[in-house]
């Protein structure tokens, strides 16, 4: 069977785990350091706070920014659902937007139809990698005092405008997915990145039940001397104080070892990711009966998902999964979800009648070319569509 992900690992981070068990550090501690301060390196950002998936990075944006009851967040409705929970864990009412045909990517316009006095945030999500119009989005934020959390989840190595997403100056905050499948993948976690002090400062106490200092920072090396000689060791540091109601939320070393190899390599990752995708478009370019996806000027996708679009979704789900090949459907609107469809919401037509053509077909770096041929052989013999 074709998986329609599978995660990169081998040796090296084998390696790396090794490292970890030896030294008996495998919480929060130095790894994690080093991971937050590699990650805020690569995507251009002052500050990252590592935590254990993409779903609590969300919501601790949201908690940080000081979400709460009586406040609306606005979300794109194709996306997963925690982007929607987030804001909700915080009392918030979430309001859903519609997204663009092509992109998939959150309408700026229906953004702009939705905003009240009472819009506390906007969380675009740049589906499969491929970069919002954030220009836009800024500048309709800033003009009516909104708060932007950018929802990176797919988009670990995406550029936009020249510029690594994660580390733009005029949003708040980024949120981060390392869960097994994506690209940067450590079984679970997700990360923050963000260009403000306070906040930063904020989150690290979020993270960790509201404690001021975490174990690790509370730790330094000490000194005894023994008959062998002078024996090192770490010496700890019991006081610290809770000044806020936080969450166990922290990433810890496993993770964080596993983080750095995969940040190693993610670049190279992504490029083969990209020629899959390309491989993949300029085959079904050739059908008529698929949409592939776009991918606009301002932006380098990370090409987390490859999405087609055709009017026979399912008989072609049903007739690759007879072929040994798995695909998936990213998402079913979750305005449409039985947690939220009872709630009042604006019209959202594009993504009603969008998401019913969705299906991701398999990619991942291992993927072989034959892979893809396959794959694409297998969707041009799909009878019904002959």
């Amino acid at each position: 069977m074709l998986q329609v992900f599978k995660p990169s690992l081998g040796e090296e981070e084998l390696d790396a785990l090794r490292e970890i068990f030896e030294t008996g550090w495998i919480g929060l501690g130095p790894k994690t350091a080093e991971f937050e301060e590699r990650f805020a390196e690569y995507v251009g950002a002052k500050y990252a706070v590592g935590v254990n998936s993409a779903t609590a990075a969300l919501h601790l944006a949201c908690v940080a920014l000081g979400i709460g009851p009586g406040d609306e967040v606005i979300v794109p409705t194709i996306t997963f659902v925690s982007t929607a929970h987030a804001p909700e864990y915080c009392g918030a009412r979430v309001v859903f937007a519609d997204v663009e045909p092509d992109t998939l990517n959150i309408d700026v316009d229906d953004v702009r139809r939705k905003i009240t006095p009472r819009t506390k945030a906007i969380i675009p999500v740049h589906y499969g990698g491929h970069a919002c119009l954030m220009d836009d989005l800024w500048d309709l934020a800033e003009e009516k005092g909104i708060a932007i959390i950018e929802d990176a989840a797919h988009a670990c190595g995406s550029s936009y405008s020249s510029s690594k997403i994660g580390g733009l100056e005029r949003s708040a905050m980024t949120s981060f997915s390392f869960q097994a499948v994506k690209n940067l993948a450590v079984g679970d976690g997700g990360m923050v990145t963000t260009n403000r002090v306070e906040v930063a400062t904020a989150l690290r106490r979020l993270r960790w039940v509201g404690i001021d200092k975490s174990t690790w920072d509370r730790t330094e090396e000490a000194t005894m001397e023994i008959a062998s000689g002078i024996r090192r060791f770490a010496r700890y540091g019991w006081y610290y104080e809770v000044s806020e109601l936080g969450y166990k939320y922290h990433m810890n070393d496993i993770a964080a070892a596993i983080g750095l190899v995969q940040l190693r390599k993610l670049d190279a990752a992504n490029e083969r990711r990209r020629a899959i995708a390309a491989r993949y478009s300029t085959a079904l370019g050739e059908v008529e009966w698929i949409e592939t996806p776009v991918e606009k000027p301002y932006t380098t996708s990370a090409t987390h998902n490859y999405v087609i679009k055709t009017p026979f979704r399912d008989e072609l789900n049903l007739h690759l999964r007879d072929k040994d090949i798995a695909t998936g459907v990213h998402y079913m609107p979750i305005h449409l979800q039985p947690h939220y469809r009872n709630r009042p919401h604006g019209p959202l037509p594009v993504a009603e009648r969008v998401w019913t053509k969705l299906l991701t077909l398999p990619l991942y770096p291992s993927l072989l070319d034959s892979d893809v041929d396959y794959v694409v052989e297998s969707i041009r013999s799909l009878p019904a569509a002959g």
